[in-house]
């Protein structure tokens, strides 16, 4: 998909009318809601203008922070990822009339990014398709246009990193079923106001469909047998 192609997408502004807004972006709007399991994870409660978030371990997590944002207005691009499902994102609570996808940039994937943060509010990347110079040429993109680069993998320089600890799935109940939900743990990490640990026991996609947190573990009588002896 050529730059001209991403300019003319419903939703996507040219550079010339982003700077425009840039002034005033800097004053309102400068963190896009999460729904609000999500909220601890992010040192500003939701996802800050200007930022790169690190997402590893898990694609729906990626997608369940884009919910809130594209619920509420803001549009969304996907670069890179040929095996995200429309289905999956919606399930998640991802507004897709507001997600533009471009599954397979090839080598344009630097050129495409960088127009796409030009105008769409957020960003998501798979790590795999930019080096280690044009990802930090990015995130300066992204910081100077007010945007926010979600990144699916490791990034060079991102302010918060959360990684996503594979939990047990649910559904199957003697011996049959459909796998529901899975229970997993995601940690929390970064730079500058990101430093302090965080973490959250999440139910990814939970029973609605959108990620839920999830209830305490309960303690197995093995566990309290322990601490008795």
């Amino acid at each position: 998909m050529s730059v001209a192609t991403l300019a003319a997408l419903p939703g996507v502004n040219t550079a010339t009318s982003v700077a425009a807004a840039a002034e005033h972006a800097q004053l309102t709007g400068q963190v896009l809601p999460v729904r609000p399991e999500l909220r601890c994870l992010l040192p500003s409660s939701g996802l800050r203008r200007g930022s790169t978030v690190a997402v590893r371990g898990s694609t729906s997590l990626l997608l369940a922070l884009l919910a809130e944002a594209t619920a509420t207005g803001s549009w969304a691009a996907a670069v890179g990822m040929p095996d995200l499902g429309l289905v999956a994102a919606a399930e998640l609570g991802v507004e897709v009339s507001r997600l533009a996808l471009v599954p397979r940039p090839g080598v344009e994937f630097t050129a495409v990014t960088a127009a796409l943060l030009d105008g769409v509010d957020v960003v998501a990347v798979a790590a795999r398709g930019a080096a280690p110079r044009d990802a930090r040429r990015l995130s300066a993109r992204a910081r100077h246009r007010g945007a926010v680069l979600l990144s699916l993998g490791p990034w060079p320089g991102a302010e918060v990193e959360l990684n996503c600890e594979a939990g047990r799935w649910a559904g199957l109940e003697g011996g049959h079923g459909y796998l529901r939900e899975r229970r997993v743990r995601v940690q929390g990490a970064g730079r500058g106001a990101a430093t302090r640990p965080r973490q959250a026991d999440l139910l990814l996609p939970g029973s609605a469909g959108a990620p839920a947190a999830a209830p305490p573990e309960p303690v197995r009588e093995l566990d309290l047998a322990r601490e008795a002896s």
